[in-house]
């Protein structure tokens, strides 16, 4: 854990000027409902349009001379592309992308935008990742992962810095869990600064792989189903990294449904006039199934992205 926060302070300076700091709102219309303070880490406003941008910047900016030259190779369900792509692109870095074939279209259409090259796997994002790292080996290109590096998740642990300096008494944070890159790093970042907060991760019901690797002590297969989460969806590798640091800094665990999701993101549509991705609904949906605990105290939510098709984005509300 020390280790993994002198990687993240370190992070913290290495990701600028290319990865703003971004704000902690705090929203009147949820505190009201709620009955708690409730601010907005407003991850959704990054350039890319999500936080795994942190998490690439930081591994790019660790690459020698010759790995630049040479370039990357990564697998996404989308955000984590985009973010590769767009870091790349600055750094002036080749990059190719593995995505599952039912990978979002507004997804695969920006990490094309960004100029990076896309190859599409006809399975599920697990088989993607396999893929890019096949990939990597062949062609001496860096592969890159979403979650699964210790590098990674440092720069999505900047998260955790940025909200210790902004709100210095917090009482808990809730957090989407996917792969554990981005609870993992911001989590380490938080019970260092801060241990008395708490650390919340919040899944959906459809996708809880991490969930059922710390309930039985090991990473293990779980059947999943279509989620509005999908950046949270897929499976978690066998020994990644993110499992063990997973199991020392979450304190509490939520399951919500898709229903709960869809009413999430449009109270945040509501009161903030922000469209976000299904995975912040997810953790805002945390949030109001665990409300009356933490009535009169101040907490942060982590809208953790916005990359979502609009036709997705309106039949998800109007559903809600």
């Amino acid at each position: 854990m020390t280790e993994l926060f002198d990687r993240i302070m370190a992070a913290h300076a290495a990701i600028r000027p290319q990865v703003p700091v971004t704000p902690l709102e705090r929203s009147a219309v949820l505190s009201a409902a709620l009955g708690c303070e409730v601010l907005l880490k407003a991850e959704h406003l990054q350039p890319s349009g999500a936080f795994k941008l942190r998490g690439a910047t930081n591994r790019i900016s660790t690459l020698s001379e010759a790995e630049r030259r040479r370039g990357v190779t990564t697998a996404s369900t989308g955000n984590h592309g985009m973010a590769v792509a767009r870091a790349g692109a600055l750094a002036g870095t080749a990059v190719r992308v593995h995505v599952a074939a039912g990978t979002a279209r507004t997804k695969t259409d920006a990490i094309l935008a960004l100029g990076a090259e896309l190859v599409v796997i006809d399975g599920p994002p697990i088989e993607a990742e396999a893929s890019a790292r096949r990939d990597a080996a062949a062609s001496g290109r860096t592969y890159i992962p979403p979650y699964n590096d210790p590098d990674v998740m440092a720069g999505q642990g900047t998260v955790g810095v940025e909200l210790m300096q902004q709100a210095p008494d917090l009482d808990a944070v809730f957090i989407a869990v996917g792969g554990g890159g981005l609870i993992g790093g911001t989590g380490t970042a938080i019970k260092r600064i801060r241990p008395q907060t708490r650390v919340v991760g919040v899944w959906a019901e459809n996708s809880p792989v991490m969930l059922r690797a710390l309930e039985v002590g090991a990473i293990v297969d779980v059947e999943e189903s279509e989620t509005l989460s999908d950046g949270t969806a897929g499976a978690v590798e066998a020994g990644s990294v993110t499992f063990p640091v997973c199991q020392s800094v979450i304190d509490e665990r939520v399951l919500v449904s898709e229903a709960e999701i869809a009413r999430a993101m449009r109270q945040v549509a509501e009161a903030e006039h922000w469209i976000v991705e299904g995975s912040a609904g997810v953790a805002l949906a945390g949030l109001v199934r665990q409300a009356e605990a933490w009535r009169g105290r101040t907490v942060a939510v982590v809208l953790c992205g916005r990359n979502i098709a609009l036709d997705t984005f309106l039949q998800a509300i109007s559903a809600a």
